[in-house]
C-alpha cells in the first residue's frame, strides 16, 4: 500500500513541475487570402484572468509603421485577430508585430 501512494505522489510531483517549467506560449501567424482580398494575423498568448492590453503594428517593405493599434484581450482569452485588405497595399515584405508588455512577437509576409 506505501508503495502504492508514493508512486502516486511521484507521479503527481512529476506532473507538476512539468507545468511549472513550462515557458509561457506566445506565438504570432499571418494568412493571406487572395480570394477574399485579406491579410489575417493572429496573436496568440497564455490565457489570464485580466484584461490585456498590447500594441499591435503593421510594418510595411520600407520599413514604416503603416497601422499601429492598442487592442484589449479580455479576461480569459487566449488570441486576437487583425485584419487589413490586400489591395492598395506596397508589394514586398510586411512585419505584423505585437508589443505585449516586454516582450515584442512577430511574423512577417509578402504581398506580391
Amino acid at each position: 500500500m506505501n508503495k502504492l501512494i508514493y508512486i502516486l505522489l511521484f507521479t503527481v510531483s512529476i506532473s507538476f513541475s512539468e507545468i511549472i517549467d513550462e515557458e509561457p506560449k506566445i506565438s504570432v501567424d499571418c494568412l493571406i487570402l487572395q480570394d477574399e482580398n485579406s491579410i489575417i494575423c493572429k496573436y496568440e498568448h497564455e490565457r489570464i484572468e485580466e484584461d490585456k492590453n498590447i500594441n499591435v503594428q503593421w510594418i510595411d517593405p520600407n520599413g514604416e509603421v503603416s497601422r499601429e493599434r492598442i487592442l484589449l484581450i479580455p479576461a480569459g482569452h487566449g488570441s486576437i485577430y487583425d485584419f487589413r485588405y490586400i489591395e492598395g497595399r506596397e508589394k514586398g515584405i510586411w512585419q505584423f508585430k505585437v508589443i505585449d508588455g516586454e516582450v515584442e512577437t512577430s511574423a512577417t509576409f509578402e504581398i506580391e
